[in-house]
């Protein structure tokens, strides 16, 4: 959808799922309340692209130069959040993926403004991404990013409803590299395990809910929430990151393996009740011989 078309955004405009060119918070701002059932994305960092490094110069997005002063950068990304919160439906999450971030000593942590959203902050979750280490630096070489598990409340009830036991299994370190850059010409993608494994454990395959990417960039939320049989909403302000968000769905089908590779994860041989009442041990974490091997194991029906 252009921008010159944007009016009022309904779900009954959505279809199969949309992508939508603009402003994100201009884009936001157009949705209803209580709209949406599920949010995953990662903002651009504020990276401040003046500064110096590799990793630096090799992050560098279509039409933004990702260098706010970070009073701003930290406004902005609180108003996006507060905005997310209202579109969501109570009982309702938003993966949000960021990470801690320095600049001439000073230390920035997501938390900074996540504490003073409206959200409720359910998990911080480890993405372990096991990059290569360096030779040199001031710091250990940071090779992680943090995803933080965002919850609107039904009423008071903070804690929402439980997991399933074949998602909760899963520990709150994650591990797996980012998207080859060599096959995904966006800057920084995410793998589609990422979004792929979220929605499965909040949203399941079995029925219809609305996802929603506000940085959509190559469209790897937008293709998990469609292969696994859900509406997604795409936002983004660069129009070449829209026709490769817009491309990558319609070619969708040559992705299913990696979306069936973590569903094969989603699995359990009994329960935590049904071990229970068989009197079996309930208490101690062994890593799942499914994520030691993760080919390994029968394999589950892929969507619908």
């Amino acid at each position: 959808m252009a921008k010159s078309e944007l009016k009022k955004i309904t779900e009954d405009q959505l279809g199969e799922g949309k992508l939508i060119e603009g402003d994100t918070l201009a884009i936001l701002g157009k949705m209803g309340d209580n709209m949406v059932d599920l949010g995953i994305s990662s903002p651009p960092y504020n990276k401040q692209g003046k500064q110096k490094g590799w990793l630096v110069k090799n992050v560098v997005y279509n039409d933004y130069g990702d260098a706010l002063p970070e009073r701003t950068y930290q406004e902005n990304q609180l108003s996006v959040l507060d905005e997310i919160y209202r579109i969501t439906k109570p009982g309702g999450s938003f993966f949000y993926n960021h990470k801690i971030r320095w600049n001439k000593g000073t230390m920035f942590h997501p938390m900074d403004w996540l504490r003073n959203t409206k959200w409720s902050v359910k998990q911080e979750i480890i993405w372990d991404r096991m990059i290569a280490a360096n030779i040199r630096g001031w710091r250990f070489w940071q090779v992680e990013e943090r995803i933080y598990w965002l919850y609107k409340p039904i009423g008071d009830q903070l804690i929402g409803k439980e997991l399933n036991s074949a998602d909760a299994k899963m520990t709150s370190i994650w591990r797996g590299v980012p998207e080859n850059g060599k096959k995904n010409p966006h800057p920084a993608p995410f793998p589609l395990w990422l979004p792929a494994r979220i929605i499965i454990s909040i949203l399941g395959t079995q029925k219809s809910g609305i996802v929603i990417d506000p940085y959509v960039g190559s469209g790897t939320t937008a293709l998990a929430a469609k292969i696994l049989g859900h509406k997604y909403i795409g936002i983004d302000r660069s129009p070449a990151y829209i026709e490769m968000a817009s491309e990558r769905l319609n070619n969708g089908s040559r992705e299913k393996d990696k979306i069936q590779k973590e569903l094969n994860l989603h699995q359990v041989e009994e329960s935590f009740k049904e071990r229970k009442s068989q009197g079996k041990n309930v208490g101690k974490y062994r890593l799942p011989s499914s994520i030691r091997k993760r080919e390994s194991g029968p394999t589950m029906p892929l969507i619908r």
